[in-house]
C-alpha cells in the first residue's frame, strides 16, 4: 500500500482478486481479522509512481487567494466567524 494518507499505508497485503470498477481496476486485499479492504491501483506499488508533489506552491497560492475570497464574502454577510 502505497497512498500515503490510509491507514494501511506501508504494509503489506495478500490481493484476494482484482475488478474493474468505474471505468479502473480495484484490488481486493485481505485486511486481517477475516476483513478485506478494495483499493484503487493507484494506491498501491502496481499503479503508477505517485508525484512527488500533489499541488504546485502557484496552485496553492491560487487557492488561497479563492478561500481568502470566500471568507471576505461571509464576512461582508455577517456570516463569518
Amino acid at each position: 500500500m502505497t497512498y500515503p494518507f490510509h491507514p494501511l499505508a506501508g504494509r503489506s497485503l495478500e490481493v484476494l482478486y482484482s475488478k474493474r470498477r468505474g471505468g479502473g481496476r480495484v484490488f481486493v486485499c485481505d485486511a486481517g481479522d477475516g476483513g478485506s479492504v478494495t483499493l484503487p491501483v493507484e494506491w498501491t506499488d502496481r499503479g503508477p509512481a505517485a508525484d512527488e508533489a500533489r499541488l504546485s506552491p502557484e496552485s496553492l497560492t491560487e487557492l488561497l487567494v479563492v478561500v481568502n475570497a470566500l471568507f471576505k464574502g461571509c464576512a461582508d454577510r455577517g456570516e463569518g466567524a
